[in-house]
């Protein structure tokens, strides 16, 4: 990206939204990355979880309707698996049943903490958790229920990123607040190469794609600008950054259509 035209995505985004976050939803779809679930190791971290829990039900208790998309980094990622030989459709299903082992462990810290809550899995799993049903997910998120959305879409070549997109669609919520490990919002470069890039207030998806943003799968961005659904990129680290996003308060970065 060229000096010029980082300078102009700032200025756009600084005029845009001095706030630096959306006003407070009634409804939310949240995605969590499975590298947090594992706090950068191998596995589930209780610790980390049950903090992760403990912030989704304080935003429950404030009013707001969420229903989470869970990544299974901490396990398995097909395309990594695939790098190593593997056939990449078996490899995706491996990291869907990995989003599962999260989900059920973030449901266990929920209802612990007085959270009703239920997982719905695009794979059948009767045993552990009920199958997607849009019209049901929103029931139960209409009942003050947290809904944990499982094993991603179902099928190989989506990531977890575009399924957030489609389920917050399908629910009709009204943003997506994308949790992020590694980076607390959109740079005009990757801040870990580029010691100039800076960190943008808000963006539209056109400036994203444009300009190859990358923090999430062109096809969610793609989706979200088409049906002009925001999405709030924020980081994973830090004190209640999951209540701090759902509030309004300034974090991360708005992309709107």
């Amino acid at each position: 990206m060229t000096d010029t035209v980082a300078d102009e995505i700032v200025t756009a985004a600084a005029g845009r939204l001095a706030s630096g976050g959306p006003p407070r939803a009634r409804r939310v779809v949240l995605k969590l990355s499975g590298e947090v679930f594992g706090g950068g190791e191998i596995g589930v971290d209780p610790d980390v979880v049950q903090d992760l829990a403990r912030q989704i039900g304080h935003v429950v208790q404030l009013g707001t309707q969420i229903a989470v998309v869970v990544g299974g980094g901490n396990f398995f990622r097909g395309v990594e698996l695939e790098k190593r030989g593997m056939d990449r459709s078996r490899a995706d299903y491996m990291g869907m049943i990995a989003t599962v082992m999260n989900c059920l462990a973030l449901q266990d810290f929920l209802e612990k903490s007085g959270i009703d809550t239920r997982v719905q899995t695009a794979i059948t799993m009767a045993q552990v958790a009920e199958p997607y049903i849009p019209r049901k997910a929103i029931r139960h998120l209409e009942k003050g229920r947290v809904v944990i959305f499982g094993a991603g879409a179902g099928m190989p070549y989506f990531s977890t990123d575009t399924v957030a997109v489609q389920r917050a669609l399908e629910i009709h919520a009204d943003s997506v607040l994308m949790s992020k490990n590694g980076v607390d919002g959109v740079y005009t470069a990757d801040p870990r190469i580029d010691p100039t890039a800076v960190k943008l207030a808000s963006i539209t998806f056109d400036e994203m794609l444009r300009e190859g943003l990358g923090v999430a799968d062109a096809a969610a961005f793609s989706l979200c600008k088409d049906n002009r659904l925001p999405m709030l990129v924020f980081g994973a680290e830090g004190e209640d950054t999951i209540i701090k996003a759902v509030s309004g308060e300034k974090i991360g970065t708005l992309i709107t259509a």
